[in-house]
């Protein structure tokens, strides 16, 4: 039976299906630290986590069982995805799940900062009654910067042009333009002109320290910041000064450079306590229904990996999408990219009588990924011999 360890409070979903399918499913509520992680993976073949338990290179190393890992989230930087590939470790994400979630809790923001609900709660709470139109305006009409403009990016340009808003985005990568929105040549463009500027940005390395004290210092005055993203975008010191200076009049703030591991515990930034800034535990994506969506799309992903092979919008090792028809043994062989690997597993196979019935190939990068489909049992001995092939990254026969 295949041992699943499931992490940081996945949707009850998560671990329904894999338990439907066989797995022996262990759950624990919060994130892991390396040390503690390599211990725990000891047996596991499945490995579920959202954002705060990082898969080192050093973890990986030590974790000779593990076949897949799913992220139940979009992010997957918090993953080795290179040292995973290199042994043969599939890893799968939820890039669609949550979108219209973030999209909401980004809607949401914008308009509360907007209208300064934030201030007006707060003084109610004080037993102040304040009522005032100054410094609070309308959406509609104002114009929204989109610093990325990927799945989310697009479904908030959609909704905010909706409400009356103005789109502008800025996006590194050539993306097509919907509805009215239009594209900034550059970002210095897209902060001149943004009433409200939010971030939709991936987690890669490069986009590390990208949103500082300079990028805010080019926003308008009185302009609203939004990081929905990653916490190690954004300045946090930087945004702090300019709500302080008062060149920003609000922020709101999902994700931290340094977050809490485990529900309940203490959290401290030097964005607390300002004005019309709206914090929030990196919940974004964290709706009940978007939630159930993510445990049940990972989950099924990794599912149809360990039994059929099928490797469809992995995210480190080549696509391949594959049912489990009856009657068929197969073959799933990962190895180097490298010229040569199909004839040398074809001439294997012939060598020991295999017909083959079915043979897909594709190639990602430095890995291939080879899948044979055989019409009859395949002995031990042509399974050691694949696997004793200098390519060979990882080879799993399915039945």
């Amino acid at each position: 039976m295949p041992k699943a360890l499931l992490l940081e409070n996945l949707h009850p979903q998560a671990r329904a299906i894999l338990e439907t399918a066989g797995f022996d499913v262990v759950t624990r509520t919060g994130a892991l630290d390396e040390s503690e992680l390599v211990d725990a993976l000891d047996g596991v073949h499945l490995l579920g986590i959202r954002s705060k338990t990082h898969v080192t290179a050093e973890v990986l190393a030590q974790a000779p069982d593990l076949v897949a890992i799913g992220a139940y989230c979009i992010g997957t930087n918090q993953i080795d995805l290179r040292a995973a590939a290199s042994l043969g470790v599939a890893a799968f994400n939820a890039p669609f799940s949550n979108t219209r979630s973030v999209v909401e809790i980004a809607i949401a923001d914008i308009i509360a900062l907007t209208r300064r609900l934030t201030v007006f709660d707060k003084e109610m709470h004080a037993g102040t009654w304040n009522k005032s139109a100054t410094g609070a305006h309308e959406v509609r009409g104002r114009t929204l910067g989109i610093i990325g403009y990927g799945n989310i990016g697009t479904q908030l340009s959609v909704l905010a042009e909706n409400l009356g808003m103005s789109v502008v985005f800025y996006d590194a990568a050539e993306k097509l333009a919907l509805g009215n929105a239009r594209r900034a040549a550059t970002l210095e463009e897209l902060l001149a002109v943004s009433d409200v500027v939010t971030l939709h940005v991936d987690g890669r390395p490069g986009n590390a320290g990208f949103f500082g004290a300079s990028q805010i210092a080019a926003m308008k005055p009185g302009s609203i910041l939004l990081n929905l993203s990653r916490g190690f975008v954004v300045d946090p010191a930087a945004v702090r000064d300019a709500i302080v200076s008062g060149h920003l009049s609000g922020a709101a703030i999902d994700v931290f450079p340094v977050e809490p591991k485990r529900k309940g515990d203490p959290f401290e930034s030097e964005l607390c306590g300002l004005p019309n800034v709206i914090l929030t535990p990196h919940t974004g994506g964290s709706t009940e229904e978007a939630q159930e969506s993510i445990g049940q799309f990972v989950s099924n992903k990794v599912r149809d990996y360990l039994s059929t092979g099928s490797t469809t919008l992995s995210v480190n090792l080549p696509n391949v999408a594959l049912d489990q028809p009856p009657g068929v043994h197969r073959l799933a062989f990962l190895h180097r990219n490298v010229p040569g690997v199909l004839a040398d597993v074809n001439a294997t196979l012939a060598e020991h009588g295999v017909n083959i019935e079915g043979q897909l190939l594709a190639t990602r990068g430095e890995l291939g990924y080879v899948v044979t489909d055989a019409g009859s049992p395949v002995s031990d001995d042509v399974v050691e011999a694949l696997r004793a092939q200098p390519e060979a990254v990882r080879l799993r026969l399915l039945s």
